[in-house]
């Protein structure tokens, strides 16, 4: 299974960035054989609008199948669901950790954003 951890570094031992649409990168890692491939969302970063639209439909993209972020908008969400991938939030820490938390269950997935649109920290 593929998935999308948001990152604020371009590695595994970065920290888990709290925002999706805005997130500065996101590593994507196939559980099933460990490939990782790291993307810069610095367009999304710095966009005026429709930086939770434009990420979720990246990630889509990417063929994964559930992202894991500390945060996500209404639209990040709808457009996410909209394309079959499940979403956790609240994850934090590094995303080493992130991802083992995922493989062993720890994390649930949401059925709706957790956050207001614009939502900046």
């Amino acid at each position: 299974m593929k998935i999308a951890i948001t990152a604020k570094e371009p590695s595994l031992e970065s920290e888990v960035d709290q925002r999706f649409g805005r997130a500065k990168y996101f590593v994507v890692v196939d559980t099933d054989t460990n490939e990782i491939e790291i993307y810069d969302n610095e367009i999304n970063l710095n966009a005026v609008q429709g930086a939770g639209i434009q990420s979720a439909q990246n990630v889509a993209r990417f063929n994964v199948e559930a992202v894991l972020t500390g945060h996500v908008g209404p639209n990040s969400y709808r457009t996410l669901s909209a394309a079959g991938i499940a979403v956790f939030t609240g994850v934090a820490g590094i995303v080493n950790e992130a991802i083992s938390m995922f493989k062993s269950g720890k994390l649930k997935p949401v059925n709706a954003a957790d956050v207001e649109g614009h939502w900046f920290i």
